[in-house]
């Protein structure tokens, strides 16, 4: 199965991989990424152009897109979201939506389990200094979500061990993992969590998690202005 993943959570990445449904296994055909937080809009569509090429696959031959759904900024993680619903309607395949702290928590997991934890936090920068965290309970194969997502003080995120660029921004009040500090969600993990939690258990909802509540305020209406009788010369 060929599975397109894209997330703009934090930065913009796009991977592509085909899942063999019988071992689980994930071959990872071709990925790109960026650093930047801020360019996800002029990125997005052109990441997915460059991945089906790298891969020399037919977007048409694509079987389904998997694509994050946050917790992330407004305009950022908005613009992957349409890039993942544009593409999905315009080759007629199904978009299925996964929160982008999965990405994360399938990164580090095994990391956890080696320094014997039982329990960790993925934390990312949400601005304004506050963080998104969500937190994970280790299993026999792998994790599941136990709390979050959420969004707030760093003060605030359970007391267990922490991973990720939130982690890193706020190190003196949380249990901050390191080696992880500057880590982002990512679409590579993002596809590679999808697998774990098979796909078939995905929803269809593409909602983004914005969390809290946009900077951008409708204006108030304009009050109409009064005219007032003028008086011209010579008139009575």
């Amino acid at each position: 199965m060929l599975v397109l993943a894209l997330d703009s959570s934090a930065t913009a990445s796009v991977a592509l991989a085909k899942i063999h449904q019988d071992s689980g296994e994930v071959e990872m055909l071709a990925h790109r990424r960026t650093s930047d937080t801020r360019s996800h809009a002029e990125v997005m569509a052109r990441f997915v152009e460059e991945t089906l090429h790298d891969a020399a696959v037919d977007p048409f031959s694509i079987d389904v897109i998997v694509c994050g759904t946050g917790p992330g900024p407004f305009t950022g993680l908005r613009a992957g979201i349409v890039t993942a619903r544009t593409v999905g309607f315009a080759w007629n395949k199904p978009v299925l939506g996964l929160m982008s702290l999965y990405a994360l928590a399938e990164y580090v997991f095994e990391d956890a389990r080696r320094a014997g934890n039982d329990s960790f936090v993925i934390v990312t920068d949400a601005r304004r200094r506050e963080v998104y965290s969500a937190k994970f309970l280790l299993e026999n194969k792998g994790y599941t979500l136990v709390s979050g997502p959420c969004v707030g003080p760093a003060e605030e995120v359970p007391d267990v061990a922490a991973y990720g660029k939130g982690a890193g921004l706020y190190s003196d009040v949380m249990k901050t993992v390191e080696g992880f500090e500057n880590h982002q969600p990512d679409a590579e993990y993002l596809l590679k969590a999808a697998s774990r939690l098979g796909l078939e258990n995905l929803s269809e909802d593409t909602s983004a998690l914005y969390l809290r509540d946009s900077d951008a305020k409708v204006p108030a209406a304009r009050k109409k202005a009064s005219i007032s009788a003028v008086t011209v010369p010579g008139e009575k």
